[in-house]
């Protein structure tokens, strides 16, 4: 089983941010927060800012800038249609139906093209659509725990990342690669 991280690995740039970016046509509040994105994807690319603090953002955006699960599953596939050439085709093609890939961002984004993707095992960020807030964070070491939960002791062979930010999933992977803008290292 191989494992591969999306954002800036199977994804050129942050997801995430993208979306956000795409939502402002619906929802002009957004612009307040994107000042506050930038900063704290600026600390996590630099491990300057914790998981709890990461969630805490989070939920403090949804809260106070989404509606309901409609509004945000309704603008997938219109996301996805202006941003899929944004998806890295060469490392895509590597992905096994058996492989994983991995992200802190939410599930629905991924979910929405996970047939693109060659396999629907996500390990993804999970959202309350109730009470809009993270059920569940996938950064740093909740990756590993997530993926333990789901398949135990099972081992990685392969890992591809951009970011040290998963250092505890290199740790349990065979070999590691770190992917920036297109180019591969080997680095365990």
């Amino acid at each position: 089983m191989n494992a591969f991280d999306f954002d800036n690995t199977l994804y050129h740039g942050e997801s995430s941010v993208d979306l956000a970016i795409f939502m402002i046509r619906n929802n002009k509040k957004i612009i307040l927060w994107l000042p506050k994105i930038f900063i704290n994807l600026l600390r996590y690319k630099l491990c300057l800012i914790s998981r709890e603090r990461i969630e805490e953002l989070i939920n403090s955006f949804m809260q106070n800038v989404l509606h309901d699960r409609e509004e945000v599953l309704g603008i997938m596939d219109e996301f996805w249609a202006q941003h899929a050439h944004k998806l890295d085709t060469s490392l895509i093609s590597r992905i096994g139906k058996d492989d994983i890939i991995i992200s802190a961002g939410p599930s629905f984004l991924l979910e929405a093209i996970s047939d693109k993707l060659g396999t629907h095992n996500l390990i993804c960020s999970e959202v309350d659509f109730d009470t809009m807030s993270v059920a569940r964070l996938c950064f740093g070491e909740n990756k590993v725990k997530r993926f333990r939960e789901l398949y135990g002791d099972s081992g990685i062979g392969t890992f591809y990342t951009d970011s040290y930010n998963d250092k505890a999933f290199m740790d349990i992977s065979e070999q590691v690669f770190i992917v920036k803008k297109g180019r591969i290292k080997r680095i365990k």
